[in-house]
């Protein structure tokens, strides 16, 4: 499930945004001020972040530019009162990738949002990951696990790459079918525990430790701990 946090001090405004975004089918999150957005940034790991410029304690700018110094790669929507043509390019000049002028219609603000949804996606679609000694490259199909090369079907492969993409995250079963099976997968949700159970299996040939743990009654999370 592609994640969104909406970072605004006006209450009224971010409950409606959060009902908006929610009802498209994303994961969302809120923050009220700029210091609560970087600590919600660093556990909801979002893919967009719908940032509000005037904010108390550390404005929008602020909190942007912490985030492209730290190389965060989730993208970013400005909002803001203020239209002139120099501040639009004070906004995306401090790493903000898209602006938004308030008052805006919810419409447009989704439309938004979805762009830059799709441009994460390309973009991520295209970086290797890598989490503790697994590498995965999605251009070149490849994973490793240490000096070894897994041997990986396309939809383990897909599975690991959703895994290895939200990290010490817990993912709900239905969240991983799917992202990883699609929409419209109507199969039994047996087939998770199959594939996982796979994929556990070729992972931790030789010894290597757990990584894809069983969350009981949720799914599952991708960190590195003993099995339960």
């Amino acid at each position: 499930m592609q994640t969104v946090l909406i970072v605004d001090d006006d209450v009224k405004l971010l409950k409606m945004l959060q009902r908006t975004l929610a009802y498209e089918g994303l994961q969302v999150f809120t923050a009220s001020n700029g210091e609560e957005a970087l600590i919600q940034v660093d556990v909801c790991k979002p893919d967009v972040v719908v940032l509000d410029w005037m904010m108390p304690k550390m404005d929008g700018l602020a909190v942007v530019r912490e985030l492209r110094a730290e190389k965060n790669p989730a993208l970013v929507l400005m909002l803001t009162a203020r239209d002139a043509i120099e501040n639009r390019v004070e906004g995306l000049q401090s790493g903000a990738d898209d602006y938004l002028v308030k008052p805006f219609a919810p419409v447009e603000l989704v439309a938004r949002v979805h762009a830059l949804l799709r441009r994460a996606d390309s973009k991520s679609a295209k970086e290797a990951v890598e989490f503790c000694d697994i590498s995965l490259d999605p251009i070149a199909h490849e994973v490793h696990v240490g000096e070894r090369i897994l041997e990986l079907t396309k939809t383990e492969f897909d599975l690991l790459d959703f895994f290895m993409r939200h990290p010490r995250q817990v993912l709900e079963r239905a969240q991983i079918l799917n992202n990883v099976w699609g929409y419209d997968f109507g199969g039994d949700d047996n087939v998770l525990e199959v594939y996982v159970g796979y994929l556990r299996k070729k992972m931790e040939a030789g010894g290597h430790p757990r990584l894809i743990q069983t969350v009981r009654g949720i799914g599952y999370v991708l960190r590195a701990e003993r099995a339960e």
